[in-house]
């Protein structure tokens, strides 16, 4: 079983997950486990640590892992550190357990703060400086959140340009009553905005007038830290980031193996730009999209998702596949050639970029539920 999973690193990319409302998933249950236990333990304390030395409060990740008790907004600091910290567990179980050797994977990447752990794991970034950036700013960004509206905004029929929502994002932050950005780019026809106040729905509404198709908006009921928008600015998280890593010791080597990141989109870091896209980071959407598309225009054959409970990067693959499959069924069918419009967004992308055909290929394995199910 092992050998089927991590036999074709060479093909493999392993990816690691970012802030979420929940961030426990099933490390609890690794923790007790008699064989990955120790691994997590150890993490969970070295990431405690280093958090209640940058925060200068007592933080104790391995009695909040053991009693279950999930994180909330309030203990964002908590959740950066746990994330970070369950993530690396998992690393050192794939490497002294089953012998998986990072440096020969074809990329690592990470969705939000799971790209600075994946800079960790590729050797680029220490633990503690990775850990630092977002410890010692995040009280200031927890207390952006509660004015924020995360929202999906999407259209079914036709893609949805990322540079014209920006514009208008643009244009509606200057009227005066908010701040609004593009968060995360999803796919061609959606994307994450965060919005001050009601400048989300304003975005949506502005745009509903220039284009035929109709625009959705679905709003998240949670709050949610404004990273990669203009939001930050508002407590100079940018500038205070970029002071931060001037004095860090790492980030001199380029990360091996590459970092496919989703400030770009593709494998940018390195030995002398780490610092610069890591800044843009902050305040920049992640590119999701793009990095997908990278890894299917590359021969990319498996993910491997790390962390707790991963969501949104198997969420996004999975859906791609299905509405791939999909459109390829309707367009060999006679019977089904009508629904052919229901996705043109999507007939038009697969004429100019065939690689997209091979969504459906791509096998993805969740790594805590592997080791839970498979190695009892």
């Amino acid at each position: 079983m092992a050998d089927q999973i991590f036999g074709q690193l060479k093909t493999t990319t392993f990816v690691f997950r970012g802030y979420n409302v929940t961030n426990l998933g099933r490390t609890h249950e690794l923790l007790n486990h008699p064989r990955f236990g120790g691994y997590v333990a150890r993490r969970l304390d070295q990431c405690g640590k280093i958090a209640a030395d940058v925060i200068h409060r007592p933080v104790d990740l391995l009695h909040r892992v053991s009693h279950n008790e999930e994180t909330t907004l309030e203990s964002y600091a908590d959740a950066i550190a746990l994330i970070v910290g369950a993530e690396m567990a998992q690393v050192d179980i794939l490497e002294n357990e089953f012998g998986v050797q990072f440096d020969r994977a074809q990329y690592l990447m990470g969705y939000s703060l799971g790209e600075l752990t994946a800079l960790v794991a590729a050797k680029c970034l220490s633990l503690e400086d990775a850990l630092t950036i977002p410890l010692a700013l995040s009280a200031d960004i927890a207390k952006l959140a509660p004015t924020c509206t995360l929202a999906v905004l999407f259209c079914r029929r036709q893609t949805l340009s990322a540079m014209l929502v920006h514009r208008v994002c643009q244009e509606v932050s200057a009227e005066g009553n908010g701040l609004v950005g593009i968060s995360a780019v999803l796919s061609p026809n959606s994307l994450i905005v965060i919005g001050e106040a009601e400048s989300a729905t304003r975005v949506q509404q502005r745009l509903s007038g220039m284009l035929s198709d109709r625009v959705h908006l679905k709003k998240n009921p949670n709050r949610w830290p404004p990273m990669h928008t203009p939001i930050v600015w508002r407590e100079h998280i940018t500038s205070r980031a970029s002071l931060l890593m001037s004095q860090m010791k790492s980030g001199f080597t380029a990360p091996k193996p590459p970092v496919l990141s989703l400030v770009t989109g593709a494998c940018s870091y390195t030995d002398s730009n780490v610092r610069d896209l890591i800044c843009q980071w902050v305040d920049k959407p992640q590119n999701l999209w793009q990095a997908v598309y990278h890894t299917l225009s590359s021969g990319t054959e498996r993910l491997i998702h790390l962390g707790p409970e991963p969501n949104i990067i198997p969420a996004t693959y999975s859906r791609l596949a299905e509405n791939v499959e999909a459109q390829v069924k309707a367009s060999l069918s006679t019977r089904a050639l009508s629904t052919l419009v229901y996705r043109p967004w999507l007939h038009s992308l697969i004429g100019e970029r065939a690689y997209l055909m091979r969504a459906p290929s791509i096998q993805q394995t969740v790594l805590e539920d592997w080791l839970l199910d498979h190695n009892n």
